[in-house]
């Protein structure tokens, strides 16, 4: 939450809306996320659905897994977020919360490809990352300097929407976006 400036609950929210009161079907989220997410997901879910959470650390899913062990429909994978080991169109709703800031360029590209790859024609890939703020937010000139040194690859977020990620020969149905805090932070809703 802090290093979210104290948004992190806004942008949970923001995404549990987006997935809805009741989850139901099968939902990938790509990489675990510190806190309160993926349990907040879970317990949502309805009886037939099924969450599959996939990390390329192991050390993140044993910690999630502590998490979410009353949970019995979500399963972990060790998997790599460029290469998913699930075939096409298998998920309902596909989320990659704060992941794409920390990937380079080619990795980035391979993930947005894959979350869309995998979610079901009429499914929705949620993205929930940074954004370059107004140029009335102060935290523009706070955060540039920050990223420089701590994430050098999220000022890709600043300078590109995510849509220049997503492959040309993908048709998606529609994209919606919304920024948060003065534009520092964005989700971006991909139907397929």
């Amino acid at each position: 939450n802090c290093i979210l400036w104290g948004n992190f609950v806004k942008l949970r929210d923001e995404v549990l809306s987006e997935l809805g009161e009741s989850i139901s079907g099968r939902i990938l989220q790509v990489a675990c996320v510190y806190g309160d997410f993926t349990p907040s997901v879970a317990a949502r879910l309805a009886p037939d659905s099924r969450f599959d959470v996939v990390d390329v650390a192991q050390v993140q899913l044993e910690n999630v897994s502590k998490k979410i062990k009353n949970f019995e429909n979500v399963i972990l994978h060790r998997q790599d977020s460029t290469r998913l080991e699930f075939e096409d169109n298998v998920f309902d709703q596909v989320v990659v919360f704060f992941l794409l800031h920390e990937q380079p360029l080619e990795v980035r590209r391979e993930t947005v490809r894959e979350a869309i790859r995998v979610v079901k024609p009429g499914g929705k890939v949620i993205f929930t990352d940074y954004h370059r703020p107004g140029v009335l937010n102060p935290f523009r000139y706070i955060m540039a300097p920050v990223l420089m040194t701590l994430e050098p690859f999220a000022m890709d977020m600043w300078n590109h929407e995510i849509t220049d990620w997503i492959p040309a020969e993908v048709t998606v149905r529609s994209v919606q976006k919304t920024e948060f805090f003065g534009g520092l932070y964005q989700k971006v809703v991909v139907t397929r």
